[in-house]
């Protein structure tokens, strides 16, 4: 017995035939084109909807867009990535465009596979989360096809920026703590091991953010940084670090959330309690901070508004390769909460 023959995919001339309408008509309302009127286009979305056709990526590849942007996200197990690419996919919400994930891994040469990956398969825009690649990298793939960076400092000519101003929010996390009486005030950084980018990642931000803030309040001497990652495991090392200095801290910023997880546990493993021996801070705001049981003080640099700025940067720049490039950077708050209060008597 022979197999049934697979459905036979619709094609545009398939739909201008249900619209009553020729083959062109359908392809300007599909390229969202001048020259079809309110009714053709109705007509046209109509007999889409009930044929349900899907134009070819490929096909549509060769006509000059492809309509799928390309967002790669540096760790998919950092809760804080998915609130950027809410506000990514919200921003091109009742557009044509397709939002495509691609793992970064957190290293140079899986961002040199993704990236490469996404502009041989034709995606019309990349938004980079956090990359770490050198900028003359990034420029190289900017040069490709039309980029934002998000969560990068500094500036380029041919791409756009997306990022929070990390001095300024490792600084309310330090005033918040001193404020509360604390003195001995560590910080659990992200360690960078390229020097030559040091000045445009957050977390080297962060740290220097936090160390201009304690010597604005006159505790130079208190400076205790420990280097990890931003990371659960790295947050659980640093805090075992700091626990066993002669003269603990008694508050500890970590420089994301994901990274206070990690505190928390080293703390509660100690036989210590949060924030009676010892106050917590993040970074992020994530949506397990607020969470009843965890009550983590963190600081909000709005991950949705940061998605939303790349997306719409990003429709701008297809729209006009030639422009000028724009650099949005975002002023923090923090948000208080139970993880953190006055020092241990």
């Amino acid at each position: 017995m022979e197999p049934p023959a697979a459905p036979r995919r619709v094609t545009i001339v398939d739909v201008a035939r249900h619209a009553n309408v020729s083959t062109t008509a359908v392809s300007k309302v599909l390229r969202n084109a001048y020259g079809a009127s309110p009714e053709m286009r109705a007509k046209v979305r109509r007999a889409i909807d009930e044929l349900g056709y899907r134009p070819l990526a490929a096909a549509r590849g060769l006509r000059g867009q492809t309509y799928t942007i390309g967002v790669m996200l540096p760790d998919i197990r950092n809760p804080f990535f998915p609130e950027i690419l809410d506000g990514v996919t919200g921003c091109l919400e009742g557009t044509d465009y397709q939002v495509l994930l691609g793992p970064g891994g957190n290293g140079e040469k899986e961002e040199v596979r993704v990236t490469d990956a996404m502009i041989d398969r034709g995606m019309d825009g990349l938004v980079l989360v956090a990359p770490v690649s050198p900028r003359d990298r990034l420029e190289h793939v900017a040069s490709a096809v039309p980029t934002v960076v998000v969560g990068r400092h500094g500036h380029s000519p041919v791409y756009d920026t997306v990022a929070d101003d990390d001095r300024a929010g490792a600084a309310l996390v330090v005033r918040h703590l001193a404020e509360l009486g604390h003195r001995r005030i560590a910080h659990i950084e992200h360690h960078e091991t390229d020097p030559t980018r040091a000045t445009e990642m957050p977390n080297a931000q962060r740290a220097d953010g936090y160390r201009r803030a304690m010597r604005d309040l006159g505790l130079d001497g208190e400076i205790d940084v420990v280097s990890t990652s931003y990371t659960q495991q790295g947050g659980y090392e640093g805090a075992k670090q700091l626990l066993a200095r002669p003269h603990r801290p008694t508050a500890v910023f970590a420089g994301a959330d994901i990274v206070a997880m990690g505190v928390l546990e080293a703390v509660a493993e100690a036989g210590l309690s949060v924030p009676g021996d010892l106050s917590v801070a993040g970074y992020d705001n994530t949506t397990f901070a607020a969470l009843g049981q965890i009550s983590l003080t963190s600081v909000d640099q709005a991950g949705q508004e940061i998605g939303r700025n790349a997306a719409r940067l990003l429709l701008e720049r297809i729209a006009d390769r030639g422009r000028r490039s724009v650099q949005v950077r975002l002023s923090p708050t923090l948000v208080a909460r139970r993880t953190t209060d006055r020092p241990p008597a």
